[in-house]
């Protein structure tokens, strides 16, 4: 995964949310505890970490740094910030060489971060639109790529009776599929094993 699939994430989610900027975001989104508005600014958020994780290169924590959505903006604004921290872990992804690591619980390539960039886009979109009463599944081959460098556990696919975008959903904790309860704790493997 690369630039190219978080650019493509970010233009699902403003292509799917931006014509209900008019509606009532202030429920929760989807199973979670934060509002609608609230997760799309922790999306603009987690890309903007992303982005800084892998500029500043750091081998062992977080930078000490947030990045904050004003509450006065409106949510059409919220979804600018999404866009501009999107284009900046786009900007960041393109920049790194592929050996470039930084930390995210372990040193994570620029693969990984692409990968959570990506996967923290649609999963939160699900959340935002299932809170708005809206249908929508994470496109298949953005899931099936996420699933392959995050998510090594992930239900097979293959069969057809799972699509990628539910099989994603699943190993994010925000459905259940046949024979699989819904998990109720879950991680994905960014970090790579360094030889």
């Amino acid at each position: 995964m690369d630039h190219r699939d978080v650019d493509a994430a970010v233009a699902e989610m403003l292509r799917v949310l931006g014509p209900h900027t008019s509606e009532d975001w202030s429920g929760p989104a989807g199973t979670l505890s934060w509002s609608c508005r609230e997760t799309a600014a922790h999306v603009a958020h987690d890309l903007f970490a992303y982005a800084c994780q892998l500029t500043a290169r750091p081998d062992d924590a977080y930078l000490p740094l947030d990045l904050t959505v004003r509450p006065s903006a409106s949510l059409t604004e919220v979804l600018q910030a999404v866009s501009a921290c999107g284009g900046l872990l786009s900007a960041a992804l393109a920049a790194a060489p592929p050996e470039a690591r930084a930390w995210h619980w372990g040193p994570t390539d620029p693969t990984g971060f692409a990968a959570m960039g990506v996967t923290e886009t649609l999963v939160h979109t699900h959340d935002i639109t299932t809170g708005l009463g809206l249908v929508w599944e994470p496109p298949a081959d953005a899931a099936a790529a996420a699933l392959i460098r995050l998510f090594p556990d992930a239900p097979s696919t293959a069969e057809g009776a799972v699509t990628p975008g539910q099989a994603l959903l699943w190993c994010t904790g925000r459905t259940t599929l046949p024979g699989l309860p819904r998990r109720t704790s879950w991680t994905w493997r960014a970090a790579v094993a360094e030889e």
